[in-house]
């Protein structure tokens, strides 16, 4: 006997769930930064502290972490790779210790030159107009802020 799908049983359909279209999404765009960002010799989250600090350097690791929304604990570990890698510098702030202020070196602001294809190789892979992206990129950020609020974010 064939039971009848209701609504409820669509739901729960794997190609209905906007997470997993999120989610995969995300993979392939994983997959398709990795051999740019190895030229880099950066990893994804590495690219994303590196653009954070690319347009304002010397920042607390606060405010980096709450850019990317990541945690110090999350966070820590990146920066201590890219500070290995000497593209930047941790420093304790003099007027308030327990704060922690990321830098570039000239290694880091020399990167931004090399980064600068990046995006143009991501929309080109893409297939779409800088207009479809903004439109998508703006509608994503939209959809974040809500589940963040009713997560009281």
């Amino acid at each position: 006997m064939v039971r009848k799908q209701t609504a409820a049983d669509q739901a729960l359909r794997l190609h209905n769930q906007i997470c997993f279209a999120v989610y995969s999404t995300a993979h392939a765009f994983n997959r398709v930064y990795k051999p740019l960002l190895d030229k880099l010799g950066l990893t994804y989250p590495q690219y994303l502290v590196m653009l954070t600090l690319w347009e304002r350097d010397g920042v607390p690791l606060k405010d980096i972490g709450q850019r990317l929304f990541l945690d110090s604990g999350t966070l820590t570990p990146l920066l201590k790779r890219l500070e290995a890698a000497e593209l930047i510098k941790r420093t304790r702030s003099t007027e308030d210790e327990r704060q922690v202020l990321i830098a570039l070196t000239p290694q880091g602001h020399a990167l931004r030159e090399k980064a600068k294809s990046v995006p143009q190789s991501i929309l080109a892979a893409s297939a779409c107009s800088v207009g479809e992206l903004v439109a998508m990129k703006d509608e994503s950020v939209a959809l974040r802020d809500r589940l963040n609020a009713v997560l009281g974010e």
